[in-house]
């Protein structure tokens, strides 16, 4: 672990990515705390500037506080992002590891199958599965999972073919392992590197896909996400820039943290490549 930071370490821009998002988390966290009152209560005028009455980032068209909304909206933006990759990462691990440890006609259909859900855009399918099955968190959720699996399991079948005939693995099987503890104990711990990284990076991914999907008018319309916020002030950016250049901020201070987080676990857990790339600059 000690090794590991200090690969960490030496990449400064995950270092300012961690701190990043160590901040967003904390405003999610605190959103409570910090908002009490529930974002969507009219708090003062309509198109209140930042700073004006208390306010520190101003009021929106119908006199609700933008910073509350952010801060409240954080929360649903981690939780999808979070949510929807771990859901993906489920399949696409499963999916991927059957493909890459039996091969033959498992692996064929399988390639098939994932290769269905590449045909099509990622954001049309989204937009298509939550059209169909109402806006709602539980239906957003489930679009970006649905759209976000096919990485994970190409990357997932890659990591299974070099590593199916190592010999760590010939050995449980000659000890009668069965597949599923040779999958789930032997080579899936070995895998987990490449899997980590990406899934930093679909959270960033997520959370984008979630505010495309709000800004749209096909998020929860019970629930303040960025995506909403931007959305909702499209149509007076002249009036009030703040409406939709503060959320579009927090969506990038977030997505940038989450990639820079992602290129530094890279770095730590591949040291050999991080050296290769330096060796390239």
């Amino acid at each position: 672990m000690r090794d590991f930071w200090r690969r960490y370490r030496r990449n400064k821009g995950a270092v300012v990515g961690l701190v990043l998002l160590i901040l967003v988390f904390a405003m999610a966290a605190t959103a409570p705390l910090i908002f009490p009152d529930s974002p969507w209560d009219m708090v003062a005028a309509p198109f209140m500037p930042p700073g004006e009455m208390g306010l520190w980032l101003g009021s929106d068209s119908l006199g609700r506080d933008v910073a509350a909304g952010i801060a409240h909206g954080a929360r649903i933006s981690l939780m999808v992002g979070a949510v929807s990759t771990i859901c993906a990462l489920f399949v696409g691990v499963s999916l991927g590891a059957v493909a890459g440890y039996l091969g033959g006609v498992a692996d064929d259909a399988v390639m098939r199958f994932t290769e269905f859900f590449q045909t099509i855009p990622s954001f049309v399918l989204a937009i298509l599965l939550v059209a169909i099955f109402t806006p709602s968190i539980g239906s957003v959720v489930a679009a970006i999972a649905v759209v976000s699996w096919p990485p994970v399991a190409r990357v997932v079948r890659a990591e299974f073919l070099s590593l199916r005939n190592r010999e760590f693995v010939q050995a449980a099987e000659v000890l009668g392992k069965s597949r599923v503890s040779i999958v789930v104990g032997d080579i899936l711990p070995n895998a987990l590197s490449p899997i980590i990284v990406l899934a930093s990076l679909m959270v960033a991914s997520a959370i984008l896909l979630e505010s495309a999907l709000s800004f749209l008018g096909l998020g929860d319309p019970n629930l303040m996400t960025w995506g909403f916020l931007i959305g909702s002030g499209r149509s007076v950016i002249r009036l009030a820039w703040w409406m939709s250049v503060f959320p579009g901020l927090a969506i990038f201070v977030t997505v940038l943290s989450l990639n820079l987080v992602g290129e530094g676990l890279s770095d730590a857990l591949n040291p050999r490549l991080a050296r290769q790339r330096g060796g390239a600059a």
